[in-house]
């Protein structure tokens, strides 16, 4: 008997207009979906799908009962559900179309560039340059979660964050943290940051989930299998899709349960967290499902492992292409922010799709004869 239920987005169109309405705006972006895979699973077989436009969907949902019926109701809902946009200070980060959030490491041993920012100066000059590129957010991280990485003391941590993210408060930015330490963030928030970005989901300190609380700051939600010191280890998926989602469903309603709004939470499947290659291009492939969570979507590929694995096993600084790729992957499954260390060339690609994403959603009726 089924006990579980997932309502994936499986044809994506240019928007309502080319198929004469019935499409589904997906979490409020500019992703538009007009056929659907509702599937039932129990444990981790999967007992029924069914698939069809937004009627037959709705039909296959009211033969539904009990959790289940509440469970998919829930998530067919969250499909259509528009977010708010991020209040970070005194920036508005709206989630209307994909925003860019570049990243600052001021850590001396980042797989992608590390050690070239964590001096102040340069690290001041990068943010500037991001800032100036179009990132709206930066995210500043002070700990390399690379596999196989030192761990990093609490108080080594907050020496090195928080200075950046002071000269990035004097700059005017909208100011993310990643860290996975209650005393990192906390202190992150004293010096002027205003959201947390925590690879763990909030689980390796057991009080960021109060601190985060407090503060009423958003915050990032991300899955990786470990909750201890390797966040890479413990993986083992039978369903890497299924098993994220659920992963992230938890996560959500841990954070509300424990009085963080909603609304100001942003989830991250983990790219390359405890994944091999197949199980992360299945996440990349299912993307617009993680919409029926109800809350906006962060996606973190930027020069990461997977590239060169696909390529010609090209070094981290050498995968600006197959990042432009996976970046425009997610913009075109609704993704809300994009995570990435070249901040211009993201940007420019974003605006050129954005160019071609309203050109699709004009009125195709008036339009001129060819």
């Amino acid at each position: 008997m089924a006990d579980s239920v997932y309502l994936h987005p499986v044809t994506l169109v240019s928007g309502p207009q080319a198929v004469e309405g019935g499409a589904v705006r997906l979490g409020g972006s500019m992703a538009y979906a007009r056929e659907f895979a509702l599937v039932l699973r129990d444990g981790r077989a999967v007992e029924e799908r069914v698939t069809g436009t937004r009627d037959a969907i709705e039909a296959a949902l009211g033969r539904l009962s009990g959790d289940l019926a509440a469970d998919a109701a829930e998530q067919w809902a969250h499909l259509a559900k528009s977010h708010p946009p991020l209040q970070l200070g005194a920036r508005t980060v709206r989630l209307d179309q994909p925003q860019i959030m570049g990243i600052l490491n001021v850590t001396p041993d980042s797989f992608s560039d590390g050690g070239q920012h964590d001096a102040a100066e340069a690290g001041r000059a990068h943010a500037a340059a991001m800032l100036e590129a179009g990132a709206a957010i930066i995210d500043i991280g002070g700990e390399s979660t690379r596999p196989g990485a030192s761990a990093t003391f609490e108080d080594e941590e907050i020496r090195r964050v928080v200075p950046a993210v002071e000269y990035c408060a004097q700059m005017g930015a909208a100011i993310s943290l990643d860290t996975r330490r209650a005393g990192v963030l906390a202190a992150g928030l004293a010096a002027g940051a205003h959201m947390a970005n925590d690879v763990s989901a909030l689980r390796y300190d057991p009080r960021s989930i109060e601190v985060v609380a407090g503060a009423g700051c958003p915050v990032v939600l991300m899955h990786a299998p470990g909750a201890g010191e390797d966040l890479h280890k413990g993986a083992g998926y039978a369903d890497v899709v299924s098993e994220v989602f659920d992963f992230l469903k938890a996560a959500r309603g841990r954070a509300i349960a424990a009085g963080i709004a909603a609304e100001r939470i942003v989830l991250d499947p983990g790219i390359g967290f405890g994944k091999s290659l197949a199980e992360n291009l299945a996440l990349l492939n299912a993307l617009p499902l993680f919409h029926a969570l109800g809350s906006p979507l962060l996606l973190g590929v930027s020069r990461k492992r997977l590239i060169g694995a696909l390529s010609a096993e090209e070094p981290a600084d050498q995968r600006l292409a197959g990042s432009l790729a996976l970046a425009i992957k997610g913009m075109e499954a609704g993704v809300h922010l994009l995570r990435v260390h070249d901040v211009a060339e993201t940007v420019q690609a974003r605006n050129v799709w954005r160019g071609l994403k309203d050109a699709a959603l004009t009125d195709y009726s008036t339009l001129p004869p060819l």
